[in-house]
């Protein structure tokens, strides 16, 4: 008999798909496929290295999310300053500093129409636990962070954070 056109023809007894004719590996009793111990070993090394370089690249991450979280507290610092501004024709002077936004603040100028359920609830403390930076420069303000040495100046993630340069 002959094969058909584009079929292949089928495999004689003994034989296995995929293995030359007479070729009965995978088919003696009792053998049992896997893989051999430097195949895990290879795959355990493997598998190491992949784990330490992405360790690596997440212990890295925990400063540039404090850098992150800085600058978005100083913009919400300024949203929540601009809004006492538009109540109250101006902001806090620099001696009042931020705290007006949570307390209704004392002395000259005092804020007529302040929000009575103030402008945030608590203020925050930067990532490293440092109070945030408020000057008023006539009528101009800037807020800032020290950075995680908690020191003017720095570089990397001990640079200062500025609410200008963001």
């Amino acid at each position: 008999m002959t094969p058909q056109h584009g079929k292949r023809p089928a495999p004689r007894s003994g034989a296995r798909p995929g293995y030359p004719e007479g070729s009965r590996k995978g088919m003696e009793p009792g053998f049992q496929g896997g893989f051999t111990l430097i195949e895990i070993l290879v795959v355990i090394v493997i598998l190491s290295i992949l784990g330490g370089l992405a360790a690596q690249t997440l212990l890295s991450r925990p400063d540039a999310a404090r850098v992150q979280a800085a600058q978005t507290d100083l913009r919400t610092l300024s949203a929540a300053l601009d809004v006492y501004r538009l109540d109250n024709y101006r902001y806090p002077t620099s001696d009042q500093g931020l705290n007006a936004l949570v307390e209704r603040p004392s002395g000259s100028p005092e804020p007529k129409n302040w929000n009575p359920g103030g402008y945030l609830k608590k203020l925050p403390d930067d990532p490293w636990g440092s109070p945030y930076l408020y000057e008023n420069i006539d009528g101009r303000i800037e807020l800032s962070s020290l950075g995680a040495d908690g020191v003017e100046g720095g570089e990397g993630n001990a640079a200062d954070i500025r609410l200008s340069e963001l």
